[in-house]
C-alpha cells in the first residue's frame, strides 16, 4: 500500500492507495494526524505494516503544517523501513519541508 500525505494547507490530505481521505485538523494536527492515518488504515483492513512507500507533499505551504507531517512521515519510514519519497518522485532518507521562504518571525509579545 502507498501512502500519500499533503499537510501543507489547513486541509490535509491522505492517500491510502486509491482512497483519498481530506480533514481539516485546525490546531490539533499534531496531537490527532498518527490517530487519523491509523482509524482510515484499519477502515481499509490494513495496518502499519501493510504500507509500502511513502510520498509527502513536502512544501511550499504552512510552516507548521509542514513541519508535523515531515516528523510523522520520517518516523513511519524510519520505524517501519520502507522507502520515503517527496511530491517530486525523489526518494530520502529523510525528507525536510521546503517552506517556500523565510519564516515570519514576529516581535514576542512579552
Amino acid at each position: 500500500m502507498n501512502l500519500y500525505l499533503d499537510t501543507s494547507t489547513p486541509e490535509t490530505i491522505l492517500r491510502l492507495d486509491d482512497h483519498e481521505y481530506k480533514y481539516t485538523f485546525a490546531n490539533d494536527l499534531a496531537e490527532k494526524l498518527l490517530h487519523f492515518i491509523k482509524d482510515k488504515l484499519k477502515e481499509n483492513k490494513k495496518d502499519w505494516s501493510d504500507i509500502k512507500k511513502i510520498t509527502f507533499m513536502s512544501g511550499p505551504g504552512s510552516f507548521t503544517g509542514l513541519r508535523i507531517g515531515a516528523t510523522i512521515v520520517n518516523t513511519l519510514s524510519t520505524e517501519l523501513n520502507i522507502p520515503l519519497y517527496d511530491h517530486h518522485g525523489k526518494k530520502h532518507q529523510i525528507i525536510l519541508p521546503e517552506y517556500g521562504h523565510a519564516a515570519n518571525i514576529g516581535t514576542p509579545k512579552k
